[in-house]
């Protein structure tokens, strides 16, 4: 397992019952796991409820960690890492050192450019955080030496811009970084394995050719392993998070080239999602080790099910980064759109005492979720759905680079098929209802119309699907949330001219970090987009628009197309007719609309114990 912030700590850095159980429910089928990145110095979290490992009185946590995860024969990987100028601004304990004096261009504090002194610091930080691993009963050392952190910013070129015995070319920049090694190798005896950004994906970057040449000096120091991923958390964070808008096997292919050529055994990480992943890394790359992340929290099981050392489906990662990363900055912790037991680990579905007859009406996420859920806990289950499964989700993986999102709909129909779930395809009336225990009513939303005069003819997302995606057209989208910057972001890539109006100051409110960043970069780089904001439509007259701006109304001309995307709102028709008669529950966005996770996460706690 690849180490993955979970954000489970007290804000004390101490193991959590919450990390425990997290771990332990993942550590079964895998041969060694990497927690958390730990923080080696209390000044130096990223996040205020990381994992330490920065005082000796974080042992007995780490110690019960350690021998959790051996009670499966796996063993554990502590991951140490010295984030430097990319410690988190808004902690005020924490201090920031570099290469350089200068602050990422994404934002952050300015930091210190370090002295002598400073840099021998930061090896005895590694040294000592090292030897508590060793006490904790770690088995392996991983050494963080990508991603833009503090040692990434001694090697990269880009960032170090000294010019001293630790800037300029390139054994003048790695001589950081070996030094640390060095003072390691003499605290431990402990296998080391390096971590790397293959190539940070920036021309002026750390560059593969020199991940080579470095990992061959590795090997030659004795390391055991190089560990290959990409990208920089400053300056490239889709590639550091792997994000869905990248490729997946760019990171594949830095492994295989310093397999390759160094000879070293190389763990290959990155999106790692499937189970053709997993056999396209054995057969064509030839992986030695393989780490799953993401893929892990989704599914814990994901690598029992892939050896068939049990059966079943695996719930799907979708490299979104909504509910992991998303959970991680809010400050509530690692979640998963896909997996509401994330972050709960220690519950467990109970067999129902009564089996009763359940109708769930509505086959979207939130419908789904609840029919599955009824059915593992031995109910009869009856699902009506009028169209296909999957509900409006069957929309969000239409806009640009988001096509692994199907495979949440593609589990949920082969899941509901696997465990012979009924499903009925109409519109459910009351008096299809009526001889049921209890419903469960997941009817979803419909769109909320603005009280603009003259509005007759639209679309909503809908507009997205194959049969009505326009070309060439002048289209006018109400609505900049997450849903109509979505939409826009589309229709620009068909080559139509799009407004975009929205009444609030921003737009893409609600969208994952990551994603809003690169969309509206894609936007702005378009010359058929025009954008305003706090701006209201008043009216429509034929192809005119009447909008309301801060500086008075202004007529838009020559619109073809009108799409709403001015929010939805609940659409729940049974409820009133059929909640005196049987036992009704409402989930999803039917009770209150939300994202995607809000509405898997609901179904499951509201059935859970019915």
């Amino acid at each position: 397992m690849a180490p993955v912030k979970t954000g489970y700590s007290n804000r004390s850095g101490v193991v959590t019952d919450k990390h425990i159980k997290f771990y332990q429910a993942r550590s079964k089928y895998i041969g060694a796991v990497i927690p958390e990145p730990f923080y080696i110095d209390k000044g130096l979290r990223e996040i205020p409820t990381q994992m330490g490992i920065d005082n000796d009185d974080k042992i007995d946590g780490l110690l019960k960690l350690t021998t959790v995860i051996h009670q499966f024969n796996t063993k554990v990987i502590a991951h140490l890492n010295h984030p430097g100028r990319m410690a988190n601004p808004k902690i005020p304990e924490n201090y920031f050192w570099s290469s350089t004096d200068k602050a990422c261009e994404n934002g952050g504090a300015s930091p210190k450019k370090m002295d002598k002194n400073d840099i021998q610091h930061a090896i005895n930080l590694f040294t000592n955080a090292t030897k508590r691993a060793e006490k904790s009963g770690f088995d392996i050392i991983e050494l963080q030496f990508g991603h833009g952190y503090l040692v990434a910013q001694f090697i990269s070129p880009k960032v170090n811009n000294r010019t001293d015995e630790y800037g300029g070319n390139f054994e003048n920049r790695i001589k950081f970084p070996l030094q640390i090694l060095e003072a390691v190798k003499s605290a431990t005896n402990l296998p080391i394995i390096i971590r790397i950004s293959g190539d940070e994906m920036l021309t002026d970057g750390i560059k593969i050719d020199e991940m080579i040449k470095f990992s061959k000096i590795l090997k030659e120091k004795g390391v055991e392993a190089i560990h290959v991923s990409a990208g920089t958390v400053c300056n490239t964070p889709p590639w550091y998070f792997q994000h869905m808008f990248v490729p997946k096997s760019k990171t594949w292919e830095f492994a295989k080239k310093i397999k390759q050529e160094v000879g070293i055994p190389t763990i290959f990480v990155g999106q790692i999602n499937t189970e053709e992943d997993i056999n396209n890394l054995f057969n064509n790359f030839k992986a030695d080790y393989i780490a799953l992340g993401r893929a892990l929290i989704a599914d814990p099981d994901f690598v029992g099910k892939y050896t068939k050392q049990i059966n079943g489906t695996i719930r799907p990662c979708l490299a979104c980064s909504d509910g992991c990363l998303g959970g991680v900055k809010s400050g509530h912790g690692l979640g998963c759109l896909v997996n509401p037991l994330v972050g709960s680990e220690n519950e467990k579905l109970e067999k129902a005492s009564v089996k009763q007859n359940i109708a769930v009406i509505g086959g979207g996420l939130s419908g789904s979720e609840a029919a599955l859920t009824l059915h593992k806990r031995g109910h009869k289950v009856t699902l009506f759905e009028k169209d296909k499964i999957g509900g409006q989700f069957r929309l969000a993986y239409l806009p640009p680079k988001k096509d692994s999102l199907k495979k949440l709909i593609d589990y949920y129909e082969n899941i509901l098929s696997e465990n012979n779930i009924n499903i009925i395809n109409i519109e459910a009336t009351a008096n299809d209802l009526k001889d049921f225990d209890r419903l469960i009513l997941a009817t979803g939303s419909i769109p909320a119309y603005p009280p603009i005069k003259n509005l007759k003819e639209y679309f909503w997302a809908e507009i997205l699907k194959d049969k009505n995606l326009p070309e060439n057209k002048t289209i006018l989208v109400i609505g900049g949330g997450l849903i109509g910057t979505e939409i826009a972001h589309k229709l620009v890539q068909k080559n139509n001219k799009v407004i975009l109006v929205e009444m609030l100051d921003e737009i893409a409110r609600g969208m994952e970090m990551i994603e809003k960043t690169l969309t509206l970069k894609n936007l702005q780089a378009s010359e058929n987009i025009k954008i305003y904001t706090k701006t209201k439509v008043t009216e429509i007259d034929d192809n005119k628009v009447f909008v309301d701006t801060e500086n008075g109304q202004e007529i838009l001309t020559g619109v073809d197309i009108v799409v709403l995307s001015t929010g939805m709102k609940s659409f729940n028709p049974l409820e009133k007719e059929l909640k005196n008669k049987i036992p009704t529950y409402v989930i999803g966005d039917a009770k209150k609309v939300g994202k995607a996770q809000d509405a898997i996460k609901d179904a499951y706690e509201t059935v859970k114990n019915i």
